[in-house]
């Protein structure tokens, strides 16, 4: 398969691309930075998304799935010191991004014969708290977007869900935390089999809660 890890510079992006990678199929990864061996792509440049839509179209013609990791947190103390420029941030990273990916790669994702799109959203969008409260929003905005694509992909092979997570963690975070059990926390080695297990089903616009793992 082809697959577009968007975000792939962090510790969850690198366990997408290392499952991936190590099953054989093909992996592409984007990120800001180019950390890492990833594509050197702005995702909050459209045009510059567009091109890479159009470069991967021309060498492999579809898309089997994408996984939109790009995020980011700013939160406060209470609901009144909450900064309105870590919304603009937010919505950038957590909406925006989401936004021209999609666009620009819906007619790939469609032209697979079992594409899989996936977001990875938060338990904050569920009960928001005033210190969270732009995360929280940014994260609920995302999610809708991501069930309008589900929509627009309706009645083809392909699909695209939520993944719930409280938080994340990985093998870096316990090494320097030896003590600190991260209860509900999911590692990013899971959330990358429960992108992968998307392809044994044909659930489309669901939310798949990973917190109770």
């Amino acid at each position: 398969m082809i697959i577009l890890v968007a975000g792939a510079g962090g510790p969850a992006g690198q366990a997408f691309v290392r499952r991936f990678t190590d099953k054989g199929h093909t992996v592409i990864g984007i990120d800001k930075s180019g950390a890492d061996g990833t594509l050197p792509v702005d995702l909050l440049d459209a045009d510059a998304v567009r091109k890479l839509a159009g470069d991967i179209e021309a060498e492999h013609g579809r898309v089997d799935g994408i996984v939109h990791l790009v995020g980011g947190w700013r939160g406060s103390a209470t609901f009144a010191e909450t900064k309105l420029e870590d919304w603009d941030l937010l919505h950038n990273l957590l909406i925006r991004t989401l936004q021209h990916v999609t666009l620009a790669f819906e007619p790939l994702l469609k032209a697979s014969e079992r594409g899989r799109f996936a977001i990875v959203s938060a338990k904050a969008a569920e009960h928001p708290t005033q210190g969270n409260a732009a995360y929280a929003t940014a994260k609920a905005a995302s999610e809708a977007w991501t069930l309008a694509f589900a929509d627009a992909l309706e009645g083809t092979a392909s699909t695209a869900n939520i993944l719930v997570v409280k938080a994340l963690v990985h093998e870096g975070m316990r090494a320097a935390n030896p003590e600190r059990k991260f209860p509900g926390f999911t590692d990013v080695d899971d959330l990358a089999e429960a992108f992968d297990a998307l392809w044994d089903t044909d659930a489309n616009g669901t939310r798949v809660d990973l917190t109770r793992q």
